[in-house]
Order: C-alpha cells, then sequence, then structure tokens
C-alpha cells in the first residue's frame, strides 16, 4: 500500500486527509501526520495506519483537554471526569492527563491554591468549608489541608474577619423577630464553614 495524497481538511484546517492508493483511508491532526511523519509515495502498512489513528485519538482527548482548561483550572479528578463524559476510553484519558501533568498543565495543588485565594477574596468560607468543596473536586485531604493552612497564613485572615464581611452583606427581614433574624444569620454563616465559636461572636455583634 502506497500514500498517494496528503490533502488539508477543508472544514478543519489542522486536520489532513490521508489517501493510500488513491483512496481516502484516514483523516488525522496535521501534527499526527507530520510527526510520523508520512510522505506521498511512502509504503504504509494496516499496523502503521491503526497506530495513526491511535495518535489521533489521543491528540483529540488532548485538545478537548486543553479546551475545558481554557475556560478554567480543573482538579485532575474533574479533567479525567469531562474526557469521560466525552466518550474517551479509560487508557486514552489517563494518558492525556499524565500528559498535561507532566507539563504543569493540571495541578491539584496550583487548583486549590488559587480556588482558596478566589474564595477568601469574593465568596469568604470558613476553612472546614473550603476542604469540603476541594474534596468535593477531587483533590485529596493531605493537600486540601496543607493548602487551606499554607493560604489562610499568607492571607492572614482571620476566619472572625472572613465572618464579619459575610455578614455585612447580610440583612434582617422587615418585621423580622430578632430571634429569627439571629437563627437566619447563624445558618448562613454555619453553611459557609465557619466555626461555632465565631459565629456566636459574629452574630452578636450584627444584631446585640
Amino acid at each position: 500500500m502506497k500514500i498517494t495524497a496528503i490533502e488539508p481538511q477543508a472544514r478543519h484546517p489542522g486536520r489532513v486527509n490521508i489517501h493510500v492508493d488513491g483512496v481516502f483511508r484516514l483523516g488525522v491532526a496535521a501534527e499526527v501526520a507530520y510527526d510520523a511523519p508520512l510522505r506521498v509515495g511512502e509504503e504504509v502498512t494496516e499496523a502503521l495506519l491503526r497506530k495513526l489513528e491511535e495518535k489521533d485519538l489521543s491528540w483529540k482527548a488532548r485538545e478537548a483537554a486543553l479546551n475545558l482548561l481554557s475556560y478554567r483550572p480543573r482538579t485532575v479528578t474533574e479533567l479525567r471526569g469531562r474526557l469521560r463524559e466525552k466518550g474517551y476510553d479509560e487508557d486514552v484519558v489517563e494518558e492525556c492527563v499524565a500528559h498535561l501533568a507532566e507539563r504543569g498543565l493540571v495541578d491539584d495543588a496550583s487548583f486549590a491554591e488559587s480556588f482558596i485565594r478566589d474564595r477568601l477574596r469574593f465568596r469568604p468560607r470558613g476553612p472546614q468549608r473550603l476542604l469540603q468543596e476541594l474534596r468535593s473536586k477531587g483533590v485529596d485531604w493531605d493537600t486540601a489541608r496543607t493548602t487551606v493552612n499554607e493560604v489562610w497564613e499568607q492571607e492572614e485572615v482571620s476566619e472572625a474577619e472572613l465572618a464579619r464581611r459575610v455578614a455585612a452583606k447580610w440583612s434582617p427581614r422587615a418585621g423580622e423577630t430578632s430571634l429569627r433574624a439571629r437563627r437566619r444569620l447563624y445558618n448562613l454563616l454555619a453553611r459557609r464553614g465557619f466555626s461555632a465559636d465565631t459565629i456566636r461572636e459574629v452574630v452578636d455583634e450584627t444584631l446585640p
């Protein structure tokens, strides 16, 4: 069998069509074709063509992953899940995630640090809630706990300060009894993961 043409795809310039013995055989990413490398006039085997298909599938998975990461950082677990949803086999998913991890494009520790800083600045949470949210995204316990502690120290914030920021944006309802208002504020701060002692302190300050 011989390659008789390698032509750019009309709708997808980054991909090429490979013709073997005058007949279209497969389409692959130009990067895959050029890395092979493939040249018109060269002999090819079915084994080589199957290998190209496998490499193209890996390329597609990496492109899908990079597209997901272009919207926001993701944990390894999140990225695995999204690639599986897109129908990629487990071995392709693992190869893709490992490839990106080696290049620092997906890193749970970096994700955790960025996530925590964002929460502290824009959506304050207590440390326990931050741990829960990171764990729900697949960050392992040790990484989540260490990162929460480190960022908390670096940002030089106190739990009470963060709770006060949440309370400052809250207000009692018209005609609401003091007891009911206190209960609502208490529940809000509890959902945000603040400790009972901090909640009582801030509730007493907000609703004396």
